[in-house]
């Protein structure tokens, strides 16, 4: 297989860009993802990559819940901010104000136009990244009339 043309396909591949956040044995975290689908109506599933040999992983894997923030067009400097390792500040990570999610406690950014709350159901392991299988437990919209953050519309690359 030609390396470069594997990369660049792969590249293709349509992704958005989200904030995966949880909360476990008291301590909160959040990180930016982008392989993230929809896998099932019913019951509602969706399926999403983790680097395996992260924090985020390894408290995905510890509490078997999280929440996904959907992020808008314009906030590319919200996804770039949690490339880093999370900072707790009061109500605030890394700078963002939160509220703990009704259903899993998970931070809820008030910025995002919208979120859903998940139960893990399955994890595949394989490859550097795990795909984690879950439910959708809770969801809320803050602004329905968003335009969700697309990987292609930054300068970033995560694939390949």
């Amino acid at each position: 297989m030609d390396p470069q043309a594997k990369k660049t396909t792969l590249r293709m591949i349509t992704h958005g860009l989200y904030l995966l956040t949880i909360k476990h044995q008291g301590g909160f975290n959040a990180s930016t993802v982008s392989w993230l689908s929809q896998a099932s109506f019913h019951p509602p599933l969706v399926m999403l990559g983790v680097k395996a040999d992260t924090l985020t992983y390894a408290m995905v894997e510890g509490s078997g819940q999280f929440a996904i923030n959907l992020l808008a067009a314009d906030q590319t400097e919200m996804a770039q901010t949690f490339f880093r390792q999370a900072e707790l500040e009061g109500d605030k990570l890394s700078g963002f104000t939160f509220v703990p999610g009704p259903v899993t406690g998970a931070p809820i950014f008030l910025d995002a136009p919208a979120w859903f709350e998940c139960q893990v159901t399955d994890m595949v392991k394989r490859g550097d990244h795990t795909v984690v299988v879950a439910e959708v437990i809770e969801a809320g919209v803050h602004d329905p009339k968003a335009t969700s953050l697309s990987l292609r519309d930054t300068p970033w690359h995560y694939g390949g």
